[in-house]
């Protein structure tokens, strides 16, 4: 199930200050505290200011003026998390982040965070992370990954799990595993990239070599063949 962006209301008071409420029961602990931070939801103005904390499974954003107010996202919904410092693409550098809906499917242009003149966080995809200091984009950007390895997808029912980021050991035993005539990747360092799927790009690069192999031997069997003819 995915949950989106939603609000966030629990605080609890340490030595005068606020801090989010922690599923401490099921292991979540505080990672990163950032203050300083202005938060964009969608296409709403910029909300300042407030304190952003990292957890190990979620990210929240609590305004430091108004204590009603604070939003939070697991790193489940997080589909991707960048760093953005290009000014045509938002006036300030911040860390930009992608979020999964269950509204996903029937979001339409100008439905992004109103409805009815409300913020309808429902259909809020995107969220602009701003730190009154850029410098601390680098640093933020790193907890994110941290956590956000913390949380891998939930693997479905009769899906396997897999995570092709391949050594050249691991190479060799996929193609001696799976069919003898599989040839090894010369260069591994060399891959098309990493990604949290499945093997089916590996196989596909491996294909691909095997298809280019058996073109050569086929055009090799050829001239071998009319050579026998002359």
């Amino acid at each position: 199930m995915v949950a989106g962006i939603k609000e966030f209301t629990a605080r609890v008071e340490r030595n005068g200050v606020d801090e989010p409420v922690l599923d401490a029961v099921n292991g979540e602990e505080l990672m990163h505290v950032q203050p300083g931070v202005s938060i964009v939801l969608g296409n709403q103005p910029s909300e300042f200011p407030g304190t952003l904390y990292i957890s190990t499974k979620q990210v929240i954003w609590l305004s430091d003026t108004d204590k009603a107010k604070g939003y939070a996202v697991d790193f489940l919904s997080i589909s991707l998390h960048a760093v953005s410092r290009d000014p045509e693409a938002y006036t300030s550098p911040c860390l930009y982040t992608q979020i999964e809906t269950e509204d996903d499917e029937d979001e339409s242009d100008g439905s992004d965070s109103e409805c009815n003149g409300d913020l309808d966080l429902s259909k809020v995809t995107e969220i602009r992370l701003v730190p009154s200091d850029p410098n601390q984009l680098d640093s933020l950007f790193e907890v994110f990954c941290e956590c956000a390895e913390l949380n891998p997808e939930p693997i479905q029912e009769g899906e396997e799990e897999h995570n092709w980021i391949f050594s050249a050991d691991q190479l060799e035993d996929e193609a001696v595993g799976d069919d003898s005539e599989w040839p090894v990747l010369q260069n591994p360092s060399n891959s098309i990239g990493q990604s949290n799927g499945d093997h089916d790009l590996a196989r596909t690069v491996l294909e691909l070599q095997i298809n280019d192999q058996r073109f050569e031997d086929a055009e090799e069997m050829e001239h071998e063949t009319n050579n026998g003819r002359h």
